[in-house]
């Protein structure tokens, strides 16, 4: 597991993923701080990781990371630590444009491509 404050390359991920699924790399983004958490099994050990760096549970959000494909939709949005109904977030997915909106401007700013 690792926290990303500056950045990683898209190779990187590409490396994680072999490693772990395959495909895709977990990841957790902290919307509040501009940090996000990748390479761990369950998107819940990476809320603790960041969690311990200051992180708050209402601005943690899990993700997935697909570095093989171009474009949006290589970020999904989907994680049980996205149920956040005390926010209204009562799915799996994100379901505020603008929360998502976040999420995606701080990969794109974390994740040299």
């Amino acid at each position: 597991m690792k926290i990303i404050k500056d950045q990683i390359t898209i190779e990187e991920l590409k490396d994680m993923a072999q490693k772990m699924y395959g495909t895709l790399v977990k990841a957790v983004v902290d919307i509040d701080q501009e940090t996000m958490a990748v390479d761990g099994e369950l998107h819940a050990d990476l809320e603790v990781i960041l969690s311990e760096q200051g992180s708050k549970r209402e601005n943690a959000w899990g993700i997935n990371l697909y570095p093989d494909i171009q474009g949006d939709d290589w970020i999904e949005f989907d994680s049980m630590i996205n149920l956040k109904p005390h926010l209204g977030n009562r799915t799996r997915g994100v379901e505020s444009q603008e929360v998502k909106d976040k999420i995606i401007k701080i990969v794109n700013k974390l994740v040299k491509k």
